[in-house]
C-alpha cells in the first residue's frame, strides 16, 4: 500500500472526470498504533518552542543545484513574520548539521528544502543533505523532541515505499513521526523545482491564517492535512489535465493527524 497514491483516487479524462479530492481530505499513517499514540500523547506544545524553523540547502557540493528553495523558504519566513509567529531562518552553510537539530529542539515545526536519499537497507541512515555533511535520521530520532509538532520534508522521494520491504515504512516520513513529530508533509517521488515553492506558499498561508488568536508566537501543525489539500487544489487550478501535471501534484502527501 506504501507505494499507491490512494489520495488521488479517481476518473480521469472526459466530462465524468472526478477524484477522492473532491469528498475527503487524506492523510497517510505507518501504522495503527504509531497514530493512536501520537492522539493519546497529544498534550500542548509549551509556548517556550512553539514556532517554525526554516532551512534551505540550495548549492550541497557533489548535488544538482536547486535554486528554488532559496525563493520557497523566504516567502515562508516572511508569511510568518506577517502573522506574528517566531520564525528562524537559516540558509546553506549558515546552519550546521549540529545548529540543525538542536534548532529542532528549540522550534516545534521544521520545514526542510534541500536534497533528501533514502537508504533503503538501513533506513535510520536515510538522510537530509545539508552544505555542512548529512543529517541522518537516526541523529533525528536520538534527541528528545517532546514538543515536536509538524515536518515539511520539501524533498524529493521522502515518502517513498521500498519494495523488497513492502510490509514495512522505512521512509524519512516515517522515521519523522517516530522521531515524536505529529504530523509530516512529505513526497512520494520527485517534485518540480518550478512547483514546489508554490505549493508551500499556499500551504503556509492557509495554516496561518487559521492560527488561533491570542496564540502568541506560537505555530500550529493541526490544520496540516487540510492546509496540503488547499495547497493542491491550488496547484492544480494551474495546471491541465495532461499525464505530466498529474505526476506534478500526486506526489505531496500528508502523514499523522
Amino acid at each position: 500500500m506504501s507505494f499507491l497514491p490512494l489520495h488521488a483516487a479517481g476518473i480521469y479524462g472526459g466530462k465524468d472526470s472526478d477524484t477522492i479530492l473532491n469528498y475527503a481530505v487524506s492523510s497517510y499513517t505507518p501504522s495503527v498504533t504509531l497514530l493512536a499514540d501520537r492522539i493519546k500523547n497529544n498534550h500542548p506544545i509549551h509556548q517556550d518552542v512553539s514556532g517554525l524553523f526554516l532551512t534551505s540547502q540550495p548549492n550541497v557540493p557533489g548535488l544538482s543545484p536547486i535554486p528554488g528553495v532559496t525563493k520557497e523558504v523566504t516567502k515562508i519566513h516572511n508569511q510568518a513574520i506577517e502573522h506574528g509567529v517566531r520564525a528562524l531562518n537559516l540558509a546553506g552553510s549558515d546552519v550546521t548539521v549540529d545548529t540543525a537539530l538542536q534548532h529542532m529542539e528549540e522550534f516545534s515545526c521544521i520545514h526542510l528544502a534541500c536534497h533528501a536519499s533514502q537508504d533503503q537497507n538501513e533506513p535510520l541512515q536515510s538522510r537530509f543533505r545539508f552544505h555542512s555533511g548529512s543529517l541522518d535520521l537516526s541523529r533525528i530520532i536520538r534527541k528528545n523532541l517532546k514538543n515536536a509538532d509538524l515536518a515539511f520534508l520539501s524533498a524529493c522521494q521522502t515518502s517513498t515505499g521500498e519494495e523488497k520491504l513492502s510490509e514495512e515504512v522505512v521512509h524519512l516520513a516515517a522515521g519523522m513521526l517516530a522521531a515524536g513529530y505529529r504530523r509530516v508533509v512529505a513526497t512520494m517521488w520527485a517534485i518540480a523545482d518550478e512547483h514546489a515553492p508554490e505549493v508551500a506558499s499556499d500551504f503556509y498561508g492557509y495554516l496561518l491564517a487559521r492560527r488561533i488568536e491570542g496564540g502568541g508566537g506560537g505555530c500550529d501543525g493541526s490544520g496540516s492535512a487540510y492546509a496540503l489539500h488547499h495547497a493542491i487544489e491550488q496547484l492544480r487550478k494551474r495546471l491541465d489535465d495532461s499525464e505530466k501535471s498529474l505526476l506534478t501534484w500526486i506526489p505531496y502527501v500528508h502523514f499523522g493527524f
